[in-house]
């Protein structure tokens, strides 16, 4: 459990996110609310036949009215970061004993940072936020049984539309709040391990 309420120094910001713990990929806010997340990914409509648009609508019908509880999508919009996709050309090149299939990748590492100089490429990511709202205190095992029976339901519907998804583990969400509040230092140093996760507390400790 990832606990946010333990250092007051960091009142003002936590009021702002409204977190009071994770655990077990599942968000605690005050007052007896409880959040999951799903990360999903999209289709292209527009590139699909009229009868597979029918059929996408019709299941997305039956998803909408498959659920008696409410939903947020969330769809967030970030400059791609070109940096490692150079850094991989950089290193083909190095790698590339043909004269040849160097200059065209020298050309391709122009092509993309004139690309990039010019047009902004953004990058879109989804998700399913769902809530488990509660009048009191509940035994954690039975809000975690309830969401897990939401997030399972919604799964299930999304693959009809052939659309994957991903229920977010606590390092998950924890680096997902870390990229929102944090864009520049998550784009460095991403928090995937505990180790990661302790080493980012400290940062913040010490910049207060």
């Amino acid at each position: 459990m990832f606990n946010f309420l333990n250092n007051n120094k960091l009142g003002s910001s936590k009021k702002q996110i409204d977190i009071s713990n994770i655990k077990d990929g599942i968000l605690k806010i005050n007052d007896f609310k409880y959040r999951q997340i799903i990360q999903v990914s999209s289709i292209n409509f527009q590139l699909k036949s009229e009868f597979e648009q029918d059929n996408v609508i019709d299941n997305y019908e039956s998803f909408l009215n498959s659920i008696n509880f409410n939903i947020q999508i969330l769809i967030r919009t970030r400059q791609t970061n070109i940096s490692e996709y150079l850094e991989s050309i950089d290193s083909k090149i190095k790698s590339e004993q043909n004269p040849i299939y160097q200059q065209q990748l020298e050309e391709q590492k122009i092509f993309i940072k004139e690309l990039v100089r010019s047009n902004k490429i953004l990058n879109k990511t989804f998700y399913l936020i769902v809530p488990l709202n509660l009048a009191s205190k509940t035994d954690f095992e039975n809000i975690k049984q309830q969401l897990k029976l939401r997030s399972e339901l919604i799964s299930k519907n999304l693959s009809k539309l052939n659309i994957p998804s991903n229920i977010l583990n606590s390092l998950e969400i924890i680096d997902l709040f870390h990229s929102f509040y944090n864009f520049n230092e998550a784009r460095l140093y991403p928090i995937k391990t505990i180790k990661d996760f302790e080493d980012f507390k400290s940062l913040i400790i010490e910049r207060v």
